[in-house]
């Protein structure tokens, strides 16, 4: 990493919901929150939930959302690497990413040394003890049969039910998955605590959980969760050899 340089971590953009209206004004923030970072940015790690729902037909995609895609198209073709991991909403993504935007797309968490810190780096769902009912769901769309039958919908059909229940999971769910009850309680807290067992990482980093959360889990480890652009526009980023949690505040 050269000097002056800096990688940024985002995550949970969820565009698209609730509204057409209100996710356009949330896009046109993070565009402009992308142009301030990519002054300095060395590399780009996007965590999942960009969309409130994503699903690549062989030959369609979902309407919408040019804006973000040009500002990542634009990034990329600076020379900036942006690495993508998906989440529970956008997890039905193929080929689209790395052929129209050069971008690397994850499934599952990975590894990396950056910065001569070591990294374990996803999207967070599915991990850590309990939801089983969700891990089962899970397995369910990554399965290759479910999603070629998904597929044989038309696509005003299918992107049409996948929206409803999408937007119908954030209404039950509310602002519940929120709620910080202490670090006992944080499941990814408890897997990242299991993985230092077996291997020590300096720094942990997940989306998915909505909640800005910067917990040392050991004297050399740190568990950071991204938050959200939809109530907090949390973000992190790696200075020299620290991780820190920070929050948007528009020039």
């Amino acid at each position: 990493m050269t000097a002056a340089k800096k990688i940024y971590f985002l995550s949970d953009f969820h565009l698209g919901a609730p509204d057409a209206k209100s996710s356009l004004v949330r896009e046109k923030k993070i565009i402009a929150f992308l142009d301030e970072i990519k002054k300095d940015a060395e590399r780009i790690f996007i965590l999942g939930d960009l969309f409130d729902f994503w699903f690549e037909y062989k030959k369609v995609v979902p309407k919408g959302y040019v804006r973000i895609l040009g500002k990542l198209a634009e990034i990329t073709d600076s020379g900036i690497p942006i690495d993508f991991f998906v989440g529970n909403h956008d997890m039905w993504m193929k080929d689209y990413f790395q052929q129209e935007l050069n971008i690397p797309v994850f499934y599952e968490p990975q590894t990396y040394l950056l910065n001569e810190k070591k990294f374990m780096i996803g999207h967070g769902d599915g991990l850590g003890p309990g939801d089983h009912g969700y891990k089962f769901i899970k397995k369910l769309f990554r399965n290759k049969i479910a999603q070629s039958l998904f597929g044989i919908l038309p696509p005003i059909i299918g992107i049409g039910l996948a929206n409803y229940f999408s937007k119908t999971s954030r209404a039950k769910t509310g602002q519940s998955d929120e709620i910080f009850e202490g670090e006992e309680k944080e499941w990814l807290v408890s897997y990242c605590r299991e993985m230092l067992k077996s291997e020590q990482y300096d720094y942990f980093v997940f989306g998915h959980r909505h909640l800005p959360l910067d917990i040392k889990l050991n004297e050399q480890s740190t568990y950071i969760n991204l938050g959200d652009w939809i109530k907090y526009d949390s973000y992190a980023v790696l200075e020299e050899k620290t991780l820190y949690l920070k929050y948007h505040k528009p020039l």
